[in-house]
C-alpha cells in the first residue's frame, strides 16, 4: 500500500513508528552528547568554548547554502523521482565545496575581527564538517520520505560513539590552550562517520546526470526554505556574533555553554516532531478534512512532549549544571533556563510551519519569520548598550536582558504564527491554543511539585534524582487522571511493541 492511499490508522501507525525511533534517536543522541559534554566542560575553560562558538556561527551559515531549503522540498513532493534525488545532491556538494573554498579563504579576516589567531585553523577544519553533511542530506531525506527513521538512528549513534571517542581523548591528552581541538575533530568525525553509515546502509546510488528542469522546479518550495532557515539562523546567532564582538570569549563561552545545552534539548524535540510529522502532513494534504484532524492530533502530541520536556529542563537546571560541572558554569544556569522557556515557543512555531509547508506555502513564513526578527532588532538594539553590564555578582546581568529580548521576539512569532495557520487548517484560532492548554497548565503544576522536592537534599545529585522522578511521575499521573487520548496512544503503541 502507498503512502497516498494509507488511511487514518494506517498514518497513524507510520507516523507513532517514525516518532518512536526519532525519540529513540534523540535520546541516545542527549546520552552521549551528554557523557562527552561533561568531559570537554571539565576540560575546557569559557574562553575556548567561546572561540567555538564563534567557529559554529560561520558554520551555520554556510550550511544554509549547501542545503538551500531543497530537502524539505523533497519531503513535501509526493513522489519525487531518482533523478530528483540525484540533482539535489550534485547540487548541495557542488555548493558545499564552493562555500568550503570562500570560508577558506576568508579564515584569516574572521580571525582578525575577533583578534583571534587561532580561529583561522580551527574554521578551515571544522568547516570540513558541512562537506560531509551535504553528501548525507539526500540520503537522509530519502529514508524521511519512506518513514524508516531506524537507520537515520543508527548512523548518528556510531557517529556520535566515533567522534566522542575521539573528543574525550584528545580534551584529556592535549596541552591547555590547545584542548578546543578535541571539538573540531569530534565534529568532523561525527559528521564523516554518519555520512559514511547511510551510505553504506541505503546502498543507494545517484545518477550521473544533473538536471537544471529538476532543480528549478524545487525552487518554490525550496527557495522559501532557504530565506525561512536564513531569517531562522541569524534569529539563533546574532547573539553569539554580538557577544562575542562587545564582550569577548570568556562572556561568550558562558553563553555558548547555555545555548550548547538549551539546543540540545530544543533542536532534538523539535526534530523528533518535524521529521516525523511532515511527511504524513504531505500524504494528507489534498484532503481538508484529513489534514483538520491531523492538526489536532499533531498539536497535542507536540505540545504533551514539548512543553512539558522544556518545563521539567528548567525546573532542574541548577541540579542539572551542579551535578555534571560542579559550579564552574553557575553563570550560565539562568541564560539556559531564559533559553529553554524560548524554545517553547520556538518549537512550537516549528510545528505549525509543518501545516505550512505541507500545503505547499512557505512563502507565507518567511513573512512571519520576517515579524520575529524584526522584532528581535528592536528588542537587541534596545539591550545593546547594557550588554557587558553586571549587577551584583551577576557579570552577565547584559547578557541575560539580551536573552529576554530573544524570549520575547519567539512569543511574537508563535503568536503571529498562530494567527495565520489556524484558518489554513479549517480550525479557529481559540481552538488551535486550546489544544496545547492542558499540557501547560499540568507542566505548570509538574514542576512546583518538581522544585518542593528538591527542598529535600542539598546534594547536587540527589536533587537531581528525586526532581526528574516526581517530575516524570507527577505529569504522567495527571495526565492519565485527565483522560490524555495522547499519553493513551502513546503507552498502547509502546506496549504493542511495534
Amino acid at each position: 500500500m502507498s503512502a497516498g492511499e494509507c488511511n487514518d490508522s494506517d498514518l497513524k501507525m507510520l507516523t507513532a513508528r517514525s516518532v518512536k525511533w526519532n525519540m529513540i534517536d534523540r535520546v541516545a543522541s542527549i546520552m552521549l552528547y551528554t557523557l562527552i559534554g561533561i568531559v570537554l566542560a571539565r576540560e575546557l575553560d569559557s574562553a575556548e568554548f567561546g572561540l567555538v562558538g564563534t567557529v559554529l556561527m560561520f558554520q551555520a551559515f554556510a550550511s544554509l547554502f549547501v542545503d538551500s531549503g531543497f530537502s524539505y522540498a523533497l519531503i513535501q513532493r509526493k513522489q519525487p523521482s531518482r533523478l530528483d534525488y540525484s540533482t539535489v545532491l550534485w547540487f548541495n556538494l557542488g555548493v558545499a565545496v564552493a562555500v568550503y573554498v570562500l570560508l577558506w579563504i576568508a579564515s584569516p579576516a574572521i580571525a582578525w575581527w575577533y583578534d583571534e589567531p587561532m580561529l583561522v585553523w580551527l574554521g578551515r577544519l571544522t568547516f570540513l564538517s558541512f562537506i560531509f553533511n551535504a553528501a548525507s542530506i539526500v540520503q537522509t531525506n530519502r529514508l524521511m520520505k519512506q518513514k524508516n527513521v531506524a537507520p537515520i538512528a543508527l548512523a548518528n549513534t556510531v557517529g556520535l560513539i566515533a567522534g566522542g571517542i575521539i573528543a574525550v581523548w584528545l580534551a584529556v591528552t592535549l596541552p591547555p590552550g590547545r584542548k578546543v581541538w578535541a571539538v573540531v575533530w569530534q565534529t568532523n568525525v561525527l559528521n564523516l562517520v554518519r555520512c559514511l553509515v547511510l551510505w553504506i546502509y541505503t546502498r543507494w546510488l545517484p545518477l550521473m546526470r544533473f538536471s537544471w528542469p529538476a532543480l528549478k522546479s524545487f525552487f518554490g518550495v525550496g527557495g522559501s526554505m532557504m530565506s525561512i532557515s536564513l531569517l531562522n539562523t541569524v534569529f539563533q546567532n546574532i547573539y553569539t556574533f554580538v557577544i562575542g564582538t562587545f564582550t569577548g570569549m570568556s562572556k561568550l563561552g558562558y553563553y555558548t555553554q547555555a545555548d550548547k545545552w538549551s539546543k540540545m534539548g530544543v533542536a532534538s524535540l523539535t526534530q523528533v516532531v518535524t521529521s516525523s510529522f511532515l511527511p504524513t502532513l504531505s500524504d494528507v494534504q489534498d484532503d481538508d478534512e484529513r489534514f483538520a484532524r491531523a492538526s489536532v492530533k499533531m498539536n497535542r502530541a507536540g505540545s504533551y512532549m514539548l512543553i512539558a520536556c522544556m518545563g521539567m529542563a528548567i525546573a532542574v537546571a541548577g541540579p542539572l549544571f551542579h551535578a555534571l560541572f560542579g559550579e564552574k558554569w553557575d553563570l550560565a544556569v539562568p541564560l539556559f533556563q531564559i533559553l529553554l522557556l524560548r524554545g517553547v515557543f520556538t518549537s512550537m512555531t516549528s510545528l505549525y510551519n509543518n501545516y505550512v509547508i505541507a500545503l505547499g506555502r512557505p512563502r507565507m513564513i518567511v513573512s512571519m519569520e520576517l515579524v520575529r526578527d524584526i522584532t528581535a532588532g528592536v528588542a537587541l538594539a534596545a539591550c545593546l548598550p547594557f550588554i557587558d553590564m553586571a549587577r551584583g555578582d551577576n557579570m552577565l546581568w547584559g547578557i541575560e536582558l539580551l536573552l529576554w529580548g530573544q524570549l520575547f521576539a519567539a512569543v511574537v512569532a508563535w503568536a503571529v504564527t498562530v494567527w495565520y495557520v489556524a484558518p489554513m487548517c479549517g480550525r479557529t484560532r481559540v481552538a488551535f491554543i486550546a489544544d496545547s492548554l492542558p499540557y501547560v497548565g499540568i507542566t505548570a503544576v509538574t514542576m512546583g511539585g518538581m522544585w518542593l522536592s528538591g527542598l529535600i537534599s542539598a546534594d547536587a545529585w540527589i536533587q537531581l534524582g528525586v526532581m526528574s522522578l516526581v517530575g516524570v511521575t507527577l505529569y504522567v499521573a495527571i495526565n492519565a487522571v485527565a483522560g490524555s487520548q495522547v499519553q493513551r496512544d502513546l503507552f498502547a503503541y509502546l506496549l504493542k511493541r511495534r
